[in-house]
């Protein structure tokens, strides 16, 4: 951070940052009195570490402040921050920081940065001051909660779907699905997947990475749930309503397609499904999508129809799935966690976002 850039946009950031999961710290080539008294002013406390006094093993909490820095001990810093298994973002505008901004896994050029630095960073910023630093942290988290969402609900979606068309196949002893019901559900499922690119996805508290075991732990329970909704629907139609061969097609069809919408829905939201709305976008292709299949599904257009009844039965169990579902899934989300860094990592110790911060 520059001394010409306000430093109460700066003590904010930095609560923000905080909030975020985020340790910040100061490194200057300033003398030690001058980087006290900046990191007074912007709200950053701890130790001060003096000109020449840098540790072979230091780490992000070993120091707020790092004074009297050279360029080659910027570097040094991100490498040793990184080889305790920190994600560093660096943030720096002077060919000096170029070397540690190529070093950091996330270079962040603020917006009077020089070619070199510019060259050397991933990120530059486009505004003055650092305040879009927490907008590039919230957008990733963003992205990476639609990625997360997303696979997690092709692990359950795909699974299930399997498994209860053989489970329908031993049920009647007919297919339950003929190839052009499976290229319809495909494509309702596809269009309102395309739509989640644009959705609302609300960036997580904590810093994020891939925990695929976990990942697919989640899935079983969820996917067992699914499974055996899509089962009891079956055997409710087969041995209890009595339909047909043909029409246990077009509920099969017609409950794998609700049920998708459903999982997608609950899913997306890390909380219940409805403390956040979806984007206009997505709600349109979804709202389409079960238009149709309903529609299909009563007129008995490319399948077999069903009375209304049976239709609103289905709509209504589905409802209750959805419900359910959500249920199972903060009970799967508080004994696993699939995307969170801190405390999650015992193996290996707990992984921090560090942000490494120049005052020049």
């Amino acid at each position: 951070m520059r001394r010409a850039h306000c430093r109460h946009p700066s003590r904010a950031l930095l609560t923000e940052l905080k909030s975020l999961g985020v340790s910040t710290i100061m490194v200057t080539g300033d003398a030690a009195g001058t980087a006290t008294a900046v990191a007074g002013a912007i709200g950053l406390s701890g130790p001060v570490c003096l000109p020449g006094g840098i540790p072979d093993s230091v780490g992000p909490d070993s120091f707020a402040v790092y004074a009297g820095v050279f360029p080659e001990d910027k570097f040094r810093l991100v490498r040793a921050f990184q080889r305790q298994g920190h994600v560093v973002r660096m943030c720096g505008d002077g060919a000096n920081d170029a070397p540690a901004l190529r070093q950091a896994q996330m270079g962040i050029a603020v917006s009077t940065v020089t070619d070199v630095a510019k060259a050397a960073a991933r990120v530059e910023l486009t505004n003055p001051g650092l305040a879009g630093i927490v907008t590039c942290i919230k957008e990733g988290r963003s992205a990476f909660q639609r990625v997360l969402t997303y696979t997690l609900s092709i692990l359950v979606n795909k699974c299930a779907t399997l498994i209860v068309m053989g489970a329908g196949l031993m049920m009647t002893g007919h297919a339950v699905l003929t190839p052009i019901l499976q290229a319809l559900m495909m494509l309702a499922s596809d269009l309102v997947t395309m739509s989640r690119a644009a959705d609302r996805a609300r960036p997580s508290e904590y810093p994020n990475a891939w925990r695929v075991r976990n990942l697919v732990l989640a899935a079983v329970p969820l996917g067992v749930f699914k499974l055996c909704y899509l089962i009891a629907v079956l055997a409710t139609g087969w041995f209890l309503v009595r339909l047909s061969p043909a029409q246990m097609q077009t509920l099969t069809f017609l409950a794998l397609a609700l049920s998708g919408q459903a999982n997608i829905y609950v899913l997306r939201e890390r909380r219940h499904f409805w403390n956040s709305h979806p984007a206009p976008l997505m709600m349109i292709a979804s709202g389409g999508d079960v238009a149709v299949v309903t529609s299909l599904a009563l007129g008995g257009i490319l399948m077999a129809g069903l009375p209304s009844v049976d239709v609103a039965v289905v709509w209504l169990a589905t409802i209750a799935f959805a419900f359910s579902f959500d249920v199972i899934k903060l009970g799967v989300r508080s004994r696993l966690r699939t995307d969170c860094v801190l405390g999650c990592m015992a193996a290996n110790g707990p992984t921090l976002v560090g942000l490494l911060r120049l005052a020049q």
